[in-house]
């Protein structure tokens, strides 16, 4: 490990734990709780958790505890368990992950896996195991939708990913590669990172309260193989880096962020949209093209993956509709990079995107305190999943409509077209 590897590394630990979690005095800290690729931490990246955790008890923190999860081992399942095995699932994990979000404490979630491992592994297996997952990590969705903790999700490089992002780069370099890109969008490479995020922050959140004060009723998106119209509710929230818990606690929910982002009116998208990068779960997902109708998806297709994504439609009635818009410039630093991560986390920040599934009912005047129901009758969609599908490029116009049908320029050639 070279000294500026391990400075850099430890700048990234700094920010995940001051800028991301924010983690408080007296808080417990959850390390790796379930994503729908894995079941904790990638063992291999130990050396990075160590300095997550020294920092956090360098802060304060009360306890810290980590799960841990090998690739192979998933893979490995996938290819000798009983195929009538797979709607089982470690609910103790997800228990507990549910206990330190009730709890007041924290948790990281790890969005780092192979996107090819389960190539060629039986698709319905693949879906009922999503599905099993989406199940059971609804009360924790429940509470991210309230904001009712403070959360961040990270990525760090992993074997097989590592390959896929970079096969022209010698093998012997492939890891310091990845890790220079990720400490490159994730602004570690700053002489003062804390500071740097503190500034992007603050230019997100004035492009948020433009949005706001505007309260447009729904908007218009252009581009190739996209004419689409989005319904936005009464009272919608437009939102960016920082959030808030119950508590008063400020965290970073995605680590790195360029979005601005709402929830969607259920029933009111109109038209048809064209995804401008693949989405993985858990197989790729490409050229994705959807058909709304009274809000709801009526047609679906893809080049590659198509079986997948009819899948993650039937997850429940709520995976056919819109929860969330997300607007981000072509000009954000993932996005120049030229590079496709293969990983929602990362190639959602290079692109604006949609998301079918759960909405944010902190997206939502008053939403954190309203029940499932009431949220909906508000114009929120509740589903057991939420899945975003990159839709934006330097291609893409978007206007926002005013309720008295008045259009207005928000984005022009995938660039902001107000100015802060």
């Amino acid at each position: 490990m070279s000294s500026e590897f391990g400075k850099n590394l430890e700048k990234y630990a700094e920010v995940i734990v001051r800028i991301g979690l924010n983690l408080q005095p007296g808080q417990r800290l959850l390390i790796g709780g379930p994503t729908a690729y894995s079941y904790g931490t990638p063992i291999e990246l130990a050396p990075l958790v160590r300095l997550i955790t020294k920092k956090a008890y360098q802060i304060g923190a009360r306890y810290v505890e980590v799960f841990w999860e090998d690739d192979q081992l998933r893979k490995t399942r996938f290819e000798h368990a009983p195929r009538d095995s797979f709607e089982e699932y470690p609910t103790w994990r997800m228990d507990c992950q549910f206990e330190f979000g009730t709890g007041g404490d924290a948790v990281l979630l790890f969005v780092a896996y192979n996107p090819d491992l389960l190539d060629g592994q039986d698709p319905e297996l693949m879906a009922t195991a999503f599905n099993t997952y989406a199940k059971h990590r609804k009360p924790f969705s429940d509470l991210i939708s309230k904001s009712a903790v403070n959360w961040t999700a990270i990525s760090a490089p992993v074997d097989g990913w590592t390959e896929k992002v970079f096969p022209d780069v010698p093998k012997e370099n492939q890891k310091s590669k990845f890790w220079d890109a990720i400490f490159e969008i994730c602004r570690v490479k700053n002489e003062n990172p804390i500071a740097a995020w503190e500034e992007h922050i603050r230019q997100l959140a004035v492009r948020s309260k433009y949005l706001n004060q505007k309260q447009f009723v729904s908007l218009k998106l252009e581009g190739p193989g996209t004419d689409l119209a989005i319904g936005l509710p009464k009272g919608h929230i437009w939102g960016s880096a920082r959030f808030k818990t119950h508590s008063g606690i400020d965290f970073v929910g995605n680590i790195p962020t360029e979005e601005v982002f709402t929830t969607t009116h259920k029933d009111e998208t109109e038209g048809v949209v064209a995804s401008t990068k693949p989405r993985h779960t858990d197989v790729i997902i490409d050229e994705i093209s959807l058909t709304f109708s009274n809000g709801r998806v009526i047609e679906a297709t893809a080049k590659k993956g198509e079986e997948m994504l009819h899948k993650v439609l039937e997850t429940d009635e709520g995976a056919r509709r819109l929860g969330e818009v997300a607007l981000v410039p072509h000009s954000s630093p993932i996005s120049q990079s030229g590079m496709l991560y293969y990983n929602t986390l990362i190639d959602e920040n290079a692109s604006s995107h949609i998301a079918i599934g759960r909405g944010f009912q902190f997206a939502l005047k008053n939403g954190k305190n309203m029940s499932n129901e009431e949220f909906s009758n508000a114009g929120g969609n509740i589903s057991k999943t939420h899945i975003d599908f990159m839709i934006g490029s330097e291609k893409m116009n978007v206007d926002g409509i005013t309720k008295n049908g008045k259009s207005e320029s928000i984005m022009r050639n995938g660039e902001w077209a107000f100015k802060i």
